[in-house]
């Protein structure tokens, strides 16, 4: 690792459509090989299709599954005495944002409807309703923080 002063975090500039700096994040995540037109598309079109399904305002639902993604802890590995211990540690918000972002596209990829429109729609619709695998992992990473809190004396 380098010694130098650590990466200052670059700002992102909100989305065209909506002016929200989170779904830049996400659709930054989304983009495969540099396509930003393509990923914009991708999420455009699921954020409508959200919206034709649940009459309520797209950003807001999906802020709303977001929030419902989001761990609040995790277990990261901790070596003491030649034995790895897996710790329970609070998640820091911007690391939240993140997992959760990254759950939500891999969720979306793993689910199998035709278009990758449909299968964002589909698990941000799920995730609202706290359902679906992106919360199913949020949910395995709370079970599993919690069978380590045994270990919690070995945070650093």
């Amino acid at each position: 690792m380098s010694r130098r002063h650590a990466a200052e975090k670059r700002e992102v500039l909100p989305d065209a459509k909506y002016g929200d700096r989170v779904l830049t994040k996400f659709m930054n995540n989304l983009m495969v090989d540099g396509k930003k037109s393509v990923a914009e598309t991708i999420v455009y079109n699921a954020l409508e299709r959200v919206e034709s399904k649940i009459k309520r305002a797209p950003v807001e639902v999906f802020h709303e599954a977001l929030d419902n993604i989001k761990p609040s802890v995790e277990v990261r590995s901790r070596r003491v005495g030649g034995a790895t211990y897996q710790v329970p540690v609070e998640v820091r918000v911007e690391r939240r944002e993140a997992l959760a972002i990254r759950w939500l596209i891999n969720a979306s990829r793993a689910r199998n409807e035709k278009t990758m429109e449909e299968r964002l729609a589909g698990e941000l619709l799920d995730a609202v309703q706290s359902r679906g695998s992106a919360v199913k992992k949020r949910e395995d990473t709370h079970k599993m923080a919690d069978a380590n809190k045994a270990f919690s004396h070995y945070r650093w």
